[in-house]
């Protein structure tokens, strides 16, 4: 077969937030506002991509594949307060099995609100 292999997954980035497009039809997405942890790892592929992943308060998240980021997630990752773009790439040209956190809210998520049972 010739030509170029079908990407696994598509990324998008707004500025309302990022989706990535598995192939298989599922579909994770973030919006930046929700975003309270970076983290970068995981398990590195033979191909030497690093994932960078996005987590919301829940624990949910969207998980971006170096590959797939540009100058727009880039720069719409700056917007995060304190957000260090340096740290991130070491973090990146260092990748291993296991995720490095680059960056936190500095304000907690706000707590659940108690649930009245009647």
């Amino acid at each position: 077969m010739h030509g170029n292999a079908v990407p696994d997954s598509y990324v998008y980035v707004t500025e309302e937030g990022v989706t990535r497009h598995y192939a298989d039809g599922s579909v994770e997405a973030l919006a930046w506002e929700d975003v309270v942890e970076v983290r970068v790892g995981g398990h590195v592929p033979a191909d030497g991509d690093v994932f960078i992943v996005l987590l919301d308060g829940e624990g949910e998240g969207c998980v971006v594949p170096k590959s797939a980021t540009d100058a727009s997630f880039l720069t719409r990752l700056r917007y995060l307060p304190d957000f260090d773009l340096d740290r991130l790439s070491t973090a990146v040209e260092s990748a291993h099995d296991e995720y490095v956190v680059v960056w936190r809210s500095p304000e907690p998520p706000a707590p659940l609100p108690d649930l009245e049972y009647d």
